[in-house]
């Protein structure tokens, strides 16, 4: 038997977030299990906490979709990291430090909101024009509508159209044949003033079966990578997403000393154990 906490991200209220699936106390249990437990949970991500192999890590973390094992995804790095807090795990120092795939991540808490430091980008740049066309065809926009389109992957294979405003985000209804190659795609649009966040997102993957993703933290990390290098947004800013599944996520994105920290409210939705 193993603990297990189910944990909503991105939101102050459950069932508003993103949920994500944590089994603890995870080293016997070999990757063929893993896998198996993540399609059966059918949630976006399932993560697995291990013990560190690095000493400078506080717990290991890996991560399942229901198809493929990611090397990092932000939503289940808020979430695993609540769970272990809650099952009453004790950094080693001040803030949290997770081992995945991807390296080492930092993770700190701020009163009851928790961020973590985004990656390095494994790809980044503006995206070819063959790209371009195929989002645009994707999205079902004219491509002069996308105000410019760039890669900011950090392990899921995001690469993001900016649209002119939250409303032209919002309005999109996605073609899921017209993806092709370009199977992580994430849109972000700016609100004016007054409005609800600083920009609205949204998330849609076409890897095996086409879905928008409620909340997410990775896509969210390179967006802000890209958008505060080029001056297009300010180092501090609020993202909204998951309007249009009837979720308020909220991210918040701040620059410090250089490094982006994405952030967000966690709730414990669901806490027992799983016989695996």
């Amino acid at each position: 038997m193993h603990r297990f906490t189910q944990v909503d991200v991105f939101t102050d209220e459950l069932l508003y977030g993103n949920p994500v699936a944590v089994v603890h106390d995870a080293d016997r249990l070999d990757t063929e299990r893993m896998a198996a437990f993540a399609r059966w949970t059918n949630l976006s991500e399932t993560t697995f906490l291990l013990t560190p192999t690095d000493p400078a890590a506080d717990y290991r973390l890996r991560i399942f979709t229901p198809n493929r094992e990611l090397p990092f995804a932000g939503h289940p790095t808020l979430g695993s990291a609540r769970a272990w807090l809650a099952a009453g795990g004790v950094p080693k120092a001040d803030g949290l430090v997770q081992e995945c795939a991807a390296g080492l991540i930092s993770v700190r808490r701020d009163g009851d909101r928790l961020a973590f430091a985004a990656p390095p980008l494994l790809r980044e740049g503006p995206a070819e024009p063959g790209t371009l066309t195929q989002l645009a065809a994707a999205l079902r926009l004219e491509p002069a509508r996308i105000v410019a389109a760039h890669w900011a992957d950090n392990g899921p294979g995001w690469v993001v159209a900016l649209l002119p405003d939250a409303d032209t985000v919002l309005s999109l209804a996605p073609d899921p044949t017209a993806f092709g190659d370009t199977r992580s795609v994430g849109v972000v649009g700016p609100y004016p003033p007054g409005g609800p966040a600083d920009f609205e997102v949204r998330a849609f993957s076409a890897r095996n079966m086409f879905r928008e993703d409620p909340v997410t933290g990775s896509l969210n990390a390179g967006i802000a990578q890209w958008l505060i290098a080029a001056g297009t947004a300010p180092p501090s800013y609020v993202t909204s997403q998951g309007t249009r599944l009837g979720r308020r996520g909220r991210v918040h994105v701040r620059q410090v000393d250089g490094d982006i920290w994405v952030g967000g409210d966690t709730v414990v939705g669901v806490t027992g154990t799983v016989a695996l």
